[in-house]
């Protein structure tokens, strides 16, 4: 083998190898995205797991973007929480749970973008829009926004 050969062998491996070693990152970057919101919106925030599932994946600044009527309002995460506590508070509330169908995650760098729908009983309720940035303790959702169906 000449060196020519071997030096373009050497350089396709290693482009192989780079190219597989960030095909991995992106995966696991993907997965922890998807664990965040499954853990923090749909259980902590939806299905009304609480304080603790939510301060650990939405940052403090989070804000959701409610469109009523072609009026924008916002809720933040303050809010959302006060709701959530008050649900699990009353004896008379009647959770039924929520089911998550996530339809695309697009991670680029530290900003990540989640669309999912949001089923009760097999009805499609909403389809939600979330931000997310990656911080040193990982994902953290920042704002949201949504169509309901």
């Amino acid at each position: 083998m000449n060196t020519f050969t071997a030096i373009t062998k050497n350089i396709l491996l290693l482009a192989c190898l780079t190219v597989t070693a960030y095909a991995a990152t992106a995966q696991q970057e993907e997965a922890a995205v998807i664990a965040t919101v499954q853990n923090a919106y749909v259980e902590g925030f939806q299905n009304l797991g609480g304080r603790e599932m939510m301060e650990a994946g939405f940052h403090p600044t989070f804000v959701m973007v409610l469109n009523r009527g072609g009026e924008l309002t916002d809720l933040p995460l303050s809010r959302m929480i006060e709701i959530v506590e008050r649900r699990q508070s009353n004896p008379d509330y009647k959770h039924v749970e929520v089911e998550a169908r996530i339809l695309d995650v697009d991670v680029t760098g530290n900003a990540a973008m989640v669309k999912l729908e949001l089923y009760r009983e097999g009805r499609l309720l909403f389809t939600d829009y979330l931000g997310l940035y990656k911080f040193d303790d990982g994902w953290k959702i920042f704002n949201k926004l949504y169509h309901q169906h």
